[in-house]
């Protein structure tokens, strides 16, 4: 029985090869998607996920036998799980900096993997304001295609569409070569620039209005209104909306409301705006925009008919099915705003993964994204969980804000409904036990694969002495204050927050960007709500013997976020990638003279007293 198994294993991932007396399984070239195929696919794997565990750490650990990482543990070439959670320790980035750092230099001895790295991802870096870079292989493309094709047959089955086009806001970044000849850029710039990506974006549907010159120009502004320009283009055709994060669709259509009639102009005469400058871009675009009058009245009158931009996107694009995007975490404050751009659409979260590599796929695309779940793909990598349980009198159900007691990790099919953990991921590029610092809770099991729900990052935020709040703690607050602010047709544009240590004692800064101008009163009353909303233990003991100040809220000028978002790119990060900082630290000088320079009102709390 398990030949025949394992002969179907090979099948949906690749022919079975030998290495000397080792055999190993190669990724599948996929071809056009067959969703009931896909899932059945899916179906098989996951009712046996413990024993395609087995064989994913089997072939991970043969594949790289060689590399000096694993070698230093004495794993010596062992590929049973007892071997090597007993050799190998868990890590975190730190940990395997200096190996990385090698191949950066340019050293071409297997050091992480048995094949040389020839790419480099680099991870967003907005938090501390400096990127880390971590590898990309051929095996990692194929792991995000395995995930893509996953959830697309289970979207497709609920939301069936035909041929046509993705409207999407994607950005590639800078490539450059590192001192060592090695290619690193973004990884969704590692991803786009693959012909095999390409080819199997079309097998899936998914192939974008843009050219490539649009999606790898150097200036974001200018490729943002192409995007724009190309999706009107071809608004008949397309049938889902994308980008990576529900921020950059949130910017977007703001984007669109400002410059709508620019666009209008430039597809009625079939002449490109001069604000685009950069030859390639024109002249990619050249090719496809020609004069059109009548799609020009039509949007036009669209817009024009539009209350307040609500249901823009299937106003505009009549044919979509749904709005696609990360839409979890720090993306969750963005929702609000872009339901009303969806207008009737449903917003779809996408799957769950990080540029160290994948973890899940969203198969039940009909929850809403608040609510979404990720069911892991056993052959994508090999995955652990730390169980972490709350300490008594730290149990407060909406606080994220906790020093966990961590246990013995425990294997994909070992977890428990309703517990929560910490995600370890072994991949195919190179990291072995590698902590990935997601906390999340197991919703269920499909089969015999659980299906999790992403809490929280679990590094912490916010944090003078005893007290502790992370993001998830932060969202909540904001949410909670901004109540305040629905009865003065206000919203929060963005926020972010900083810990003031200068003074004593110290105290919470909280940054806004508001839509339009507040009173003096609501704003002293939010600064307040946020002060109170803080539950953690920790933070209201020491508000209240004044070991920690009055917070603060400071309201920020409009566009002071977007400002934020370029100097990003100018790091050399994707508009993709970008995730607004919800805490920033002190080594973030720039973000941190951004943000003060920006201030325009200030106002403290008097919630436990002056």
């Amino acid at each position: 029985m398990f030949a025949q198994f394992v002969r179907r294993f090979a099948s949906l991932f690749g022919a079975v090869t030998r290495t000397g007396d080792r055999a190993r399984i190669l990724p599948a070239q996929m071809t056009i998607c067959s969703c009931e195929e896909t899932i059945n696919e899916f179906e098989m794997l996951t009712r046996d996920a413990g024993r395609v565990q087995q064989d994913t750490l089997k072939r991970i650990l043969e594949a790289n036998a060689d590399a000096e990482y694993l070698r230093q543990f004495g794993l010596d070439g062992r590929t049973d799980a007892q071997s090597y959670k007993s050799c190998i320790p868990l890590c975190v980035h730190s940990d395997v900096e200096p190996f990385i750092q090698r191949v950066v230099d340019g050293d071409s001895a297997p050091v992480l993997t048995g094949k040389p790295i020839t790419s480099l991802s680099l991870s967003s870096g907005t938090t501390q304001g400096k990127p880390k870079f971590l590898p990309f292989n051929d095996e990692l493309l194929e792991n995000t295609l395995q995930i893509f094709r996953t959830s697309y047959a289970f979207r497709n089955r609920e939301y069936p569409i035909g041929e046509g086009k993705a409207l999407q806001f994607v950005y590639g970044s800078k490539q450059s070569l590192t001192p060592g000849g090695i290619l690193a850029t973004t990884a969704t710039t590692n991803l786009y620039r693959s012909q095999r990506y390409k080819e199997g974006m079309k097998d899936i549907q998914s192939q974008g209005c843009s050219p490539d010159e649009v999606i790898f120009g150097p200036d974001f502004n200018q490729s943002l209104y192409c995007h724009l320009l190309c999706g009107l283009i071809y608004s008949d055709e397309v049938h889902f909306v994308f980008s990576t994060f529900a921020h950059s669709l949130v910017h977007a259509f703001q984007t669109l409301e400002e410059i709508w009639e620019d666009l209008c102009a430039d597809i009625r005469d079939g002449v490109l705006s001069e604000r685009i400058t950069v030859p390639s871009i024109r002249e990619a675009i050249s090719k496809i925009l020609k004069p059109n009058p009548e799609l020009a009245d039509s949007i036009h009158n669209k817009c024009a008919g539009l209350s307040n931009w609500y249901g823009v996107i299937p106003a505009l694009w009549p044919k979509a099915k749904y709005v696609y995007g990360i839409m979890t975490g720090s993306m969750e404050p963005y929702l609000k705003k872009l339901r009303h751009y969806a207008g009737h659409l449903p917003l779809i979260g996408a799957d769950y993964g990080a540029s160290e590599g994948w973890v899940g796929s969203n198969i039940d695309p009909t929850v809403p994204p608040e609510q979404v779940t990720y069911a892991v793909l056993p052959q994508t990598g090999y995955f652990e969980f730390i169980p972490l349980e709350k300490p008594t009198g730290e149990e407060t159900e909406n606080s994220a804000a906790i020093h966990y007691i961590e246990s013995e990790p425990v294997g994909l099919t070992e977890v428990e409904v309703g517990k929560i953990y910490e995600v370890v991921l072994t991949t195919f590029a190179g990291l072995y036990r590698y902590r990935l610092g997601d906390v999340v809770k197991i919703a269920r099991f499909h089969n015999s694969t659980p299906e999790l729900q992403f809490i929280c990052r679990r590094s912490l935020v916010l944090s003078i002495n005893i007290d502790k709040n992370t993001e998830k703690d932060l969202q909540l607050a904001v949410e909670e204050a901004a109540k305040l602010l629905e009865g003065e047709k206000l919203e929060i544009v963005d926020f972010t927050s900083y810990v003031e240590k200068s003074s004593d004692p110290g105290r919470y800064v909280i940054f806004w960007e508001l839509s339009s101008e507040a009173t003096d009163d609501v704003l002293s009353g939010c600064a307040n709500a946020l002060d109170l909303a803080f539950l953690d233990a920790g933070y209201m003991g020491s508000r209240k013997i004044k070991t920690i100040g009055p917070l603060e809220l400071r309201v920020l000028r409009k566009g002071t976020f977007r400002e934020i978002l370029l100097h990003f790119l100018t790091l050399g990060g994707a508009v993709s990638q970008f995730k607004t900082p919800r805490f920033v630290s002190p080594g973030n000088g720039k973000v941190l003279q951004i943000l003060n320079r920006n201030v325009t009102k200030s106002y403290f709390s008097t919630a436990y007293g002056l």
